[in-house]
């Protein structure tokens, strides 16, 4: 096990880690197939595929580095997509690129060592896909999850703009969390069932509306499998069994 102040690594099964701590997994990576989005919730952050036509996202944003694993996805899969990931904490970009392969080419994968919410607050770049997944040590998004922020995040966004955020679905303040995101968002937000892990995929729109019907939604998820490998297909029927696709469409 390498263990770097309070980040740590480990491997079982064919499978790396990154932990914060002991008992909590901060990111994964099989090391046989080390540009596969390894844990479900990240896979289900990436549902925007299925929301938006290719090709889609042009820019994205990503607050939080963790192991790497969506910046690594989307440098491989979607090879026109240009990602900008901040991270608060140096040595984490440090273990990312030494331990889970994360990519040196900054044209088009750009990592900016800063404090998340100060940049969207300050910032006024736009980008298509907002993906937010940034934790402290005891698993505190703080700042993060604030009304303020949020706003800010839709501001960012351009007229085809998504925003996923990773909540932790079993946390006593979760339903603040998707009440703040609601607000910020006029209401047009998705709210997976929480996962096996606890986490839980909160999705919200600006600008064009999303809407799609039930068959249209497993095509996209059948031709992104194919294109890109990731299976989303269980992600639209859990979607169709928790009655979130009312009238077999799902509107944003």
């Amino acid at each position: 096990m390498v263990n770097r102040s309070s980040i740590e690594i480990s491997e079982k099964a064919g499978v790396r880690y990154l932990h914060f701590s002991s008992a909590w997994v901060q990111g994964a990576m099989r090391i046989q197939y080390p540009n596969a989005l390894e844990l479900a919730y990240t896979r289900e952050m990436m549902t925007g595929l299925l929301l938006r036509d290719p090709p889609w996202p042009r820019q994205a944003l990503l607050i939080g580095l963790g192991a790497g694993s969506l910046a690594k996805f989307i440098y491989h899969q979607l090879p026109k997509t240009r990602i900008t990931v901040v991270e608060i904490d140096p040595q984490i970009e440090l273990v990312a690129r030494l331990h889970f392969q994360l990519p040196d080419d900054p044209s088009r994968l750009r990592v900016i060592i800063a404090d998340g919410a100060d940049y969207m607050l300050a910032g006024d770049s736009h980008h298509d896909y907002l993906l937010i997944d940034g934790f402290d040590r005891n698993a505190r998004a703080g700042v993060l999850d604030t009304l303020p922020f949020y706003q800010a995040c839709r501001a960012r966004l351009g007229e085809h703009g998504l925003l996923a955020v990773n909540l932790l679905g079993r946390e006593r303040g979760f339903q603040a969390s998707v009440d703040r995101i609601n607000q910020a968002f006029d209401g047009r937000t998705l709210v997976f069932p929480s996962g096996d892990g606890g986490n839980t995929i909160a999705l919200a729109a600006a600008g064009d509306c999303v809407d799609a019907g039930y068959d249209e939604l497993l095509d996209r998820a059948s031709q992104c499998r194919q294109e890109t490998g990731l299976n989303l297909l269980p992600t639209v029927a859990r979607l169709q069994q928790q009655c979130q696709l009312g009238s077999h469409r799902l509107r944003l």
